[in-house]
């Protein structure tokens, strides 16, 4: 199983990106999705999780300027980020729990990440 991860790049500060990332392989069902960054200097923190049902979860300092989506027909989840801010600036990471074809049970599963940087 494999996670690619695409959308990161370079924006002023109050701009807007758009972070997708698709999960591939011998995949018979994935549970939630999610996506994670880490700043230069910082530990890894959670941004952003939705279930296969659609409930999503926000970090605070996201909350009302990120919005967490899925399409399960595809295996692939997107963030839109709106209104960013420098501190926004890190890796992001998109995170699947994935069941094998075969297997038992969700495993967690890691994209390679994508670099955001808000600055002016």
């Amino acid at each position: 199983v494999q996670l690619q991860a695409s959308g990161g790049g370079l924006v002023q500060p109050g701009g807007s990106l758009r972070l997708s990332c698709s999960a591939s392989g011998s995949i018979f069902s994935i549970n939630a999705m999610g996506w994670y960054r880490q700043a230069p200097g910082k530990r890894r923190e959670l941004v952003a999780t939705i279930t296969s049902g659609g409930s999503t979860n926000y970090a605070d300092s996201v909350k009302g300027r990120f919005t967490i989506s899925r399409d399960n027909a595809k295996n692939t989840v997107y963030l839109q980020m709106n209104s960013l801010k420098p501190e926004d600036t890190a890796v992001y990471y998109c995170n699947a729990d994935v069941k094998r074809w075969g297997g038992v049970g969700y495993f967690p599963h890691w994209g390679q990440g994508t670099l955001v940087t808000v600055s002016s």
